[in-house]
């Protein structure tokens, strides 16, 4: 039997096992996205990790993290892929009359909450930066799409009516 993988996931939804590097409940599994060896080659259908391959270096770690998602990926499975959105971020920053509250909000998102050693972001994408990752980790296809829709987490954020999530669908 195939599993679906929320990697960095909290929220339990059935038919879905949680990978997060801090244990807690609903979590099945504890560990990196970057070794997923506890994962048989091609064993998991579809993959949905929201906000967490940004707050991996992009020299080596989110490499290796796509990578391995590609690796434990069944034939034509997915991954869902929800990042901050650096062109729409960067534009809403600099939007005359938006709110500090608002710039504040931005600023998390972009560099991260920092509320512990694993909140800090440390990559910054573009559909066409994103896309190029996903294609050198083998990746043969890439879709944006407005949302996922399927857990209640940070790929739906909206400021000024502007969704803030670069929302990405690879097939292997």
């Amino acid at each position: 039997m195939s599993i679906k993988l929320h990697i960095g996931g909290k929220q339990a939804l059935d038919g879905w096992q949680i990978l997060n590097v801090q244990p807690g409940p609903g979590v099945d599994h504890t560990g990196n996205c970057t070794d997923l060896s506890a994962f048989d080659d091609g064993s998991v259908s579809e993959i949905y990790g929201s906000h967490v391959f940004e707050h991996l270096t992009y020299a080596d770690e989110l490499p290796r993290a796509l990578g391995e998602c590609h690796r434990i990926l069944s034939a034509d499975g997915k991954l869902l892929i929800s990042v901050p959105d650096m062109q729409v971020l960067s534009c809403l920053y600099i939007k005359p009359g938006l709110q500090t509250e608002d710039r504040l909000q931005i600023m998390r998102i972009l560099f991260g909450g920092q509320t512990d050693e694993h909140d800090l972001h440390k990559a910054g994408f573009s559909y066409d930066t994103l896309c190029w990752f996903l294609g050198r980790a083998g990746f043969r296809r890439a879709e944006q799409v407005e949302r996922f829709g399927i857990f209640d987490d940070s790929s739906d954020l909206k400021i000024d009516g502007e969704y803030l999530s670069l929302n990405v669908v690879a097939t292997k």
